[in-house]
């Protein structure tokens, strides 16, 4: 069962975040541990195999990145930990740039406006990436879907760093 079936959800890119909540809190009441703790010892190990398997899916499906890798792993295409080099050189150049105007926040006149106007940019740009996966996955044009995760990553990056950089500024 993968875990769009466990949480009873099509198999799209798309989720009804509500919908994913409902059916982890009522899958986590039916199999949490505390209810067999008086079942054999066969019953209780999978009450917590089955517990552990509904949070993994949980944290998989609630994350757009990992739920995007887990769809395409789901097709024999697992992209999760790869080290494999995105091919478009247009991209990379357009991330390195995004790089740079990001060192560069911290010698701005007023770095913290400076930053913030940065993360709108950054966050326009993942939801744009974000689109373009939906439609790929949509598609079933698997190969491209990968592509667009990759970059969505790159980006998603970026926006751990903005907040790195968020962190020293508003200490």
């Amino acid at each position: 069962m993968n875990h769009f079936e466990l949480f009873r959800l099509p198999f799209q890119f798309e989720l009804d975040g509500g919908l994913l909540s409902t059916q982890f809190r009522e899958l986590q009441r039916r199999f949490h541990p505390d209810n067999f703790a008086t079942a054999s010892e066969r019953d209780r190990l999978m009450s917590v195999q089955k517990a552990a398997q509904i949070n993994d899916a949980f944290q998989t499906l609630k994350n757009p990145i990992s739920r995007a890798e887990y769809m395409l792993s789901e097709q024999d295409m697992d992209i999760r930990g790869e080290q494999k080099t995105l091919q478009d050189p247009e991209f990379l150049m357009q991330q390195m740039e995004l790089r740079e105007e990001l060192e560069d926040i911290s010698d701005a006149s007023d770095p913290e406006s400076a930053l913030f106007d940065f993360e709108q940019q950054i966050t326009v740009l993942f939801k744009s990436q974000l689109s373009v996966l939906e439609q790929l996955l949509n598609q079933e044009d698997w190969e491209e879907a990968a592509d667009a995760v990759r970059k969505l990553k790159f980006i998603d990056k970026l926006r751990y760093e903005i907040e790195r950089l968020e962190e020293t500024f508003f200490d």
